[in-house]
């Protein structure tokens, strides 16, 4: 792991701090729209996790793209006022590479990974035993010599997204307590999330403009959102 280069693998927020789609992103429930069941059950746990001062149980969201996974991350990490570090199941390419991340979270941290359906089967047996036990069993030395140490980690909390959850293998997908499926939006609650938008992007829409984009969007905030900017 001393070759382990985190900015490969880690996007922090400040490095997305320009981007027009991120400062949409709202940063606690409250200003959240739409998913109310998922944000109820979330809540729930958040408060719960919290009450007894230990880490949130891990979380696995899935549904289509676009629905607003990172975003709930996002929250999830801001509502509990714990660090988030946010990186995506592709850019980690050696188990290496995620026991070095795991061992930099602090107590009770967020860790998002993305596409989490295409981690390599080595880097997820990294996590069995960093999610049940918060701890990683290493090996150390080559051959004959070779040994296991365990390491204990900070107890923390894994937030997996995919839009692939059939592709997860059991043990992985076992290993996370919160399970939730974020569904399409409705053209009303499109219509409340692109005026929010508009606000803040400072545009002028009508609300017949706002329904009609909510129309076009398939269910989905991130063709909304899109489909505003180029008004």
């Amino acid at each position: 792991m001393d070759d382990f280069d985190e900015s490969r693998i880690v996007s922090m927020d400040q490095q997305q701090a320009d981007d027009w789609q991120y400062s949409l992103r709202p940063r606690k429930f409250s200003e959240y729209i739409g998913q109310e069941k998922v944000k109820d059950n979330l809540n729930v746990w958040i408060q719960a996790a919290l009450s007894r001062g230990e880490a949130l149980d891990h979380v696995l969201l899935y549904g289509p793209p676009g629905l607003g996974k990172t975003t709930l991350a996002g929250i999830i990490a801001n509502e509990l006022g714990v660090n988030f570090r946010q990186t995506s199941g592709p850019a980690i390419e050696r188990s290496g590479d995620l026991a070095a991340l795991l061992t930099n979270l602090q107590e009770h941290d967020v860790l998002f990974i993305d596409e989490i359906h295409r981690l390599s089967h080595s880097v997820e047996e990294v996590l069995y035993s960093a999610m049940e036990d918060y701890a990683l069993d290493i090996i150390i030395g080559k051959g004959p010599s070779a040994r296991s140490i365990r390491l204990d980690i900070a107890p923390f909390t894994l937030i997996g997204a995919t839009t692939k959850a059939g592709s997860l293998a059991p043990p992985l997908r076992d290993r996370f307590g919160i399970i939730s499926r974020l569904e399409y939006y409705t053209p009303d609650a499109l219509v409340h999330i692109i005026k929010r938008a508009a606000e803040i992007l400072k545009i002028d829409i009508e609300d017949q403009g706002a329904l009609e984009i909510a129309r076009r969007s398939r269910g989905t905030p991130r063709i909304a959102n899109r489909l505003l900017k180029r008004v």
